[in-house]
């Protein structure tokens, strides 16, 4: 009986010959994209309710006067400056990780460390500037809970919150934005420290030789995965805080 396969029956294993299966990949980075999905739908959620809260109400608090400050600078008069500076850092921290993955592929230790490095500097001037814009708002009045108007009564709330709105003056829509800015920032500033842990992981086993022993870098790029996706939700996050 002859066992000779003809051409047609042959398994295809080029790319575009539809023999290569899509689940042909590493465990750990499988998992780590089960993760991130689970992980998108919780930011959906938060930033769902608050885009609910927010065309909820009939005035808003505005982010161009809620946030004009560059702390330690200026007080007032610099709208968004001081955020679109942390956006830049954090964005820049993910195109020294893309570099940091790149050269893990040509197995180069040297340049992973030193793209890591930066990688992780990003991170925690990004952290950095979260915690002093927190730090500010706190001290206008902004907090879980309160905003400036809290313990006021009469006039005085709408005295306290008058900087903060273009148009009618909601108590109940200020203390919502801020009950909601700090989950969600807070949410995030979590994840981005929660990387900066995972990336100094990392470096050290780099430095100790870890990755160049097993001949190959695929660590690097599962927390390569997190953090590009880190960076993807402050998009949304800036987004809808910041400019909606």
């Amino acid at each position: 009986m002859s066992t000779t396969v003809s051409q047609l029956d042959e398994v295809k294993t080029g790319p575009w010959n539809g023999g290569k299966s899509p689940w042909n990949l590493e465990y750990g980075k499988i998992m780590m994209w089960f993760f991130l999905v689970g992980d998108a739908f919780t930011f959906s959620a938060f930033l769902v309710y608050y885009g609910t809260q927010r065309f909820a109400h009939s005035t808003w608090p505005d982010a161009d006067k809620i946030f004009q400050s560059i702390p330690g600078i200026a007080e007032h008069g610099q709208p968004l400056v001081f955020v679109g500076i942390m956006t830049f850092i954090l964005i820049m921290s993910s195109v020294t990780m893309v570099l940091a993955v790149e050269a893990g592929h040509r197995n180069s230790k040297n340049e992973v460390v030193k793209w890591m490095l930066w990688t992780i500097l990003g991170g925690i001037c990004f952290v950095g500037c979260q915690a002093i814009e927190w730090t500010h708002l706190h001290h206008a009045g902004f907090w879980f809970g309160q905003n400036p108007g809290t313990g006021l009564e009469g006039d005085a709330i709408k005295d306290a919150l008058q900087p903060y709105f273009t148009h009618d003056i909601s108590y109940t829509s200020a203390l919502q934005f801020a009950n909601l800015f700090f989950t969600i920032t807070g949410f995030h500033g979590f994840h981005v420290t929660v990387g900066i842990i995972l990336n100094i992981i990392v470096l050290c086993m780099t430095l100790n030789n870890t990755f160049q022993n097993r001949g190959s870098y695929l660590m690097i790029e599962k927390v390569g995965l997190y953090w590009h996706f880190v960076d993807l939700v402050w998009v949304f996050v800036f987004t809808f805080f910041y400019l909606v």
